[in-house]
């Protein structure tokens, strides 16, 4: 879950939150799913608020892309009643202790909230527990050392974030820690890192 300063702030903010939150733009979260070796039919969004995320990967229009079902699960209850209220399947749970089986998705998406969890640790490592073999982690993050990441780290204190941002490699590290193979995909303000969940064949 998100640290309780993050979650209340959440729940105060939850029905404005997707009119002013940034565009989220489909290609890296697409560009991820695309590095599993096995299809990707489930997706879990991690701490995924409102479903941004699982909106952006189940919509139609890339040519070949199969839309997977998503699930949201996420510690504010306005933020998931705004995902169920646009369609999206949700379910209120700490992403430290996901409610989900092992090996029960494809795939798992984490879209701006990594920096927002007070054990980031737990949260990957209950990732890589729910994958499937073979399945993909995409954590979608920004850069605390750009002028844009310097900005936002500076804004989230101001609002009474308990935030921790980290940049790609620390980022990558984590996720491997989380026994899953890290790669960096792209590097800027906003980065992707993909971690893999190597199968038995």
């Amino acid at each position: 879950m998100h640290g309780p300063g993050d979650v209340r702030f959440f729940d105060r903010i939850a029905r404005l939150y997707d009119r002013f939150a940034p565009k989220t733009d489909p290609e890296p979260l697409w560009t991820g799913l695309a590095r599993a070796d096995r299809p990707v039919e489930r997706v879990l969004d991690l701490a995924g608020g409102t479903g941004r995320a699982a909106r952006a990967v189940t919509a139609p229009g890339r040519p070949g892309w199969r839309a997977p079902e998503a699930v949201v699960v996420d510690a504010s209850g306005p933020m998931l009643r705004r995902a169920a209220e646009r369609g999206t399947a949700a379910v209120r749970g700490d992403a430290g202790r996901l409610p989900l089986r092992d090996r029960s998705v494809d795939a798992v998406v984490v879209l701006d909230a990594l920096h927002h969890l007070p054990d980031p640790a737990a949260a990957l490592a209950e990732a890589a527990r729910v994958l499937r073999p073979d399945g993909v982690l995409v954590v979608r993050e920004y850069d605390p050392g750009t002028l844009r990441g310097r900005a936002l780290v500076a804004a989230e204190r101001l609002v009474g974030f308990d935030s921790t941002f980290r940049d790609p490699d620390a980022t990558a590290s984590a996720v491997a820690d989380a026994g899953l193979t890290p790669s960096v995909l792209d590097r800027g303000f906003a980065f992707t890192v993909l971690g893999k969940k190597r199968g038995s064949h």
